[in-house]
């Protein structure tokens, strides 16, 4: 099974390189739209800023080869920040445009909690198939999605109130944690993402 990560600077993917490896996947980076198309599975990781996220896409060229590939429902993969780039805009950076896929705005956590939350956190499954029972998994966040987009399942965590851990629409699931950090509960998630029956449609 290949399963392609988006290299586009603002993401370490060493670390989901391995976790895929640990799954017996075979991994490339590719950084092009064609690539994008045609990838059988294909991973958006990303870390940083909102606007720099957007920036590395825009500068590739890959932003309308994501959003087709997500309208097409094809299997992918969008962690942390690549959630965060699938939604319409955020908090964090004011006037930069997201990818639009889904319906919503990242807003920062309340002052009554300490932010960026970086740690472990447990999530709940509402009706994401790829989470089964639920779990506790790894975050590293400042900003976060309040509500689930219609025709989505969803996930959920606590922390400064209730807010959107995971989104799933059958094959494109999108993590706010680290499922490659997330140790043996994390790479259930990974193995679920890649299997026909968990990717059915929610």
């Amino acid at each position: 099974m290949e399963v392609n990560i988006l290299s586009t600077g603002v993401a370490n993917v060493a670390s989901v390189v391995a976790a895929f490896k640990r799954l017996n996947c075979k991994t490339k980076l590719i950084s092009d739209a064609h690539a994008v198309t045609e990838s059988p599975f294909l991973v958006l990781p990303g870390v940083g800023s909102f606007q720099s996220g957007m920036a590395s896409l825009v500068d590739k060229g890959l932003v309308d080869a994501l959003r087709v590939r997500i309208s097409d429902g094809r299997p992918t993969l969008a962690i942390c920040l690549g959630l965060q780039l699938l939604a319409e805009a955020s908090e964090e950076s004011p006037g930069v445009r997201g990818l639009g896929c889904i319906a919503s705005t990242l807003t920062a956590f309340p002052n009554t909690v300490a932010s960026p939350q970086f740690g472990w956190n447990w999530l709940s499954n509402e009706n994401a198939p790829v989470l089964g029972d639920g779990g506790y998994v790894y975050y590293a966040n400042s900003y976060r999605m309040t509500e689930c987009p219609d025709g989505w399942g969803s996930g959920w965590t606590e922390y400064g109130g209730p807010f959107v851990g995971c989104l799933q629409k059958g094959a494109v699931v999108a993590c706010q944690f680290h499922p490659e950090l997330s140790g043996e509960y994390g790479s259930t998630i990974l193995a679920n993402w890649l299997n026909d029956e968990r990717r059915a449609t929610c």
